[in-house]
């Protein structure tokens, strides 16, 4: 098992390579992690699960399959983000985006105090991070992130037009510096892995990120945003999310599935 740290922090780098070298338990986490009762979505929306992953690691594939499992909950948001510098170690991430790679750097400097990036990191609602493939872990996370959320004031609203496209009404005192941004997603993605630790394998990825732009910035009070049908029409794409974020690599206080 190889490691690519891009940034230093001597506390996390124990705690991940611990993390790293024993996918096997990992695993066996998701395995038996039981199953839960489901969480209340608040009106903010869905918290938001964000798995930094690639084809290139062997420690990935048990947080993949976390993933999945998570996605079945409607109130949470699961968006997995391929990244890229795993890429010169014999396989390119077929899904792979510089864009992921470079959220996940603004995380680790921004929100994990300079700490170094790894994978598979789970970033819940950009404020809180564990290893992918510990579910029982992610879960209580992410009930925290939902108590925060139930709290946070913020309100989104979505309907569909009728011409296909998407009314958009959020409501509350997001701060300065909050960004909306649309997110076009495939619900699942199987690929062959030919080459690299993962070689050989056939690993499923759930709610990769195809593209994502931004709707503009949210100050405060309440805001309308109309989606065209064309702007839900992304190549590849068979659904959209909605993340309401804290400028880049802040902590994330909105969001839907569109």
């Amino acid at each position: 098992m190889k490691l690519l740290w891009i940034t230093a922090a001597a506390v996390l780098t124990t705690l991940a390579i611990s993390a790293l070298h024993a996918p096997s338990q990992g695993s066996a986490l998701g395995n038996s992690a039981p199953s839960p009762a489901r969480l209340a979505i608040s009106q903010s929306g869905p918290v938001v699960a964000e798995l930094f992953t690639s084809q290139g690691c062997s420690s990935c594939p048990p947080a993949d399959a976390v993933a999945a499992r998570l996605a079945r909950d409607p109130a949470i948001l699961v968006i997995s983000r391929p990244v890229t510098y795993w890429d010169r170690l014999g396989w390119k991430d077929s899904l792979g985006r510089e864009e992921n790679t470079r959220l996940q750097r603004q995380y680790g400097d921004r929100v994990f105090a300079g700490a170094n990036i790894y994978t598979p990191q789970l970033v819940i609602d950009g404020s809180a991070q564990g290893v992918g493939s510990q579910e029982a872990n992610a879960r209580k996370q992410i009930a925290g992130a939902g108590a925060i959320r139930r709290r946070s004031g913020v309100t989104v609203r979505v309907a569909r037009t009728a011409d296909g496209g998407r009314s958009i009404v959020l409501q509350g005192r997001p701060g300065t510096g909050t960004e909306v941004m649309l997110i076009a997603l495939s619900s699942r993605e199987t690929v062959n892995i030919g080459r690299g630790e993962n070689g050989g394998r056939s690993v499923s990825y759930t709610n990769v990120v195809l593209d994502e732009i931004s709707l503009g910035s949210w100050n405060d009070g309440g805001r309308a945003i109309v989606l065209r049908p064309d702007q839900l029409d992304t190549r590849g794409a068979d659904r959209h999310a909605l993340v309401i974020r804290r400028g880049a690599g802040g902590a994330i206080i909105g969001s839907a599935l569109i």
